[in-house]
């Protein structure tokens, strides 16, 4: 990962010089391609440094949701890239100027190599850690970029080939779409993560269902569940069970975890037992700690 951010680092550098000496928009455009690039594998490591930081009493959930932040200043910052690159496009293509296109080439070329490098080291991560979504975005940025440079390979060559140079800037609004469209995908999902949103893929009415199905359950309401970071969710709710002693309500209760895991891979619960004969105004409410506890008492 620190490899990739070097040779990542070193190819901006490139890009940027020869895209300043070729006059190539496109190059300039791959060289702010390739920053958003460099700044998602840095928040990526950062993120995956924040996530294994274990959990403290003032911080309880620990820091997952940091990756996640890290994950949309990151995204932000990808859809002013590709504003200023639309901006610019759209002025060269009023006024072209002339592009070498044979340094675009070359450039382009090594861009290839490098960035189809680190895709294929951030796919083999990426299966490793189950489909993180900061990896996953450093991921998708790293296939854009594959395939940006390669289309630049292509427009140096019909440049050279014609001695059209809108091509050039025909090519950055290409990549500023590029841009533009993995820095919205991230900005929704962390987004919906950092609002409590249901969680990607998760139907709530099936998670209601599948509790509602669990022998001795009555009734289930007040369900909320929520991401706390890019792949651990939480769940909170209450359940009605007829006037039953802990004991017995405690086989309900890991009948409804096990599903919970097994099923939608929810593992932080919070589930709070009621009866249905009173009211909850009433105070007539078996929180589960209690119930494990007096459960545990019982059984010494």
């Amino acid at each position: 990962m620190k490899v990739s951010l070097a040779v990542t680092l070193v190819y901006i550098v490139l890009l940027v010089v020869a895209g300043i000496r070729a006059h190539s928009l496109a190059l300039l455009s791959e060289a702010g391609h390739n920053l958003s690039d460099f700044l998602a594998l840095l928040l990526s490591l950062v993120a995956v440094y924040f996530q294994s930081r274990p959990a403290s009493s003032t911080k309880t959930y620990g820091y997952h949701r940091a990756g996640v932040l890290a994950a949309l200043v990151n995204a932000t910052s990808l859809v002013a890239v590709s504003f200023f690159i639309f901006y610019e496009a759209f002025r060269r293509l009023q006024h072209p100027e002339q592009v070498q296109a044979s340094v675009m080439m070359w450039v382009a070329a090594a861009g290839v190599a490098m960035n189809g490098g680190i895709s294929l080291l951030l796919y083999r991560w990426s299966r490793g850690t189950g489909g993180d979504v900061n990896i996953r975005s450093a991921l998708l940025h790293e296939v854009g970029d594959t395939l940006s440079t390669a289309a630049v390979i292509a427009g140096g060559w019909v440049i050279l080939v014609t001695g059209n140079y809108w091509i050039d800037s025909a090519l950055s609004f290409g990549i500023g779409v590029l841009i533009l469209w993995s820095g919205f995908g991230i900005v929704r999902e962390t987004l919906n993560i950092l609002l409590e949103g249901t969680p990607r893929g998760m139907k709530l009415e099936k998670i209601e269902s599948a509790i509602r199905s669990i022998d001795g359950v009555n009734e289930v309401h007040d369900l909320h569940v929520w991401s706390i970071g890019s792949e651990s969710h939480a769940l909170s709710c209450h359940i009605s069970i007829a006037d039953i002693p802990p004991s017995v309500s405690e086989r309900i209760l890991r009948d409804v975890k096990e599903c919970l895991t097994h099923d939608f891979r929810i593992v932080h619960t919070t589930i709070q037992f009621e009866h249905v004969v009173c009211e909850v105004a009433h105070g007539c409410v078996i929180p589960v700690g209690e119930t494990e506890e007096q459960h545990h008492h019982h059984s010494h």
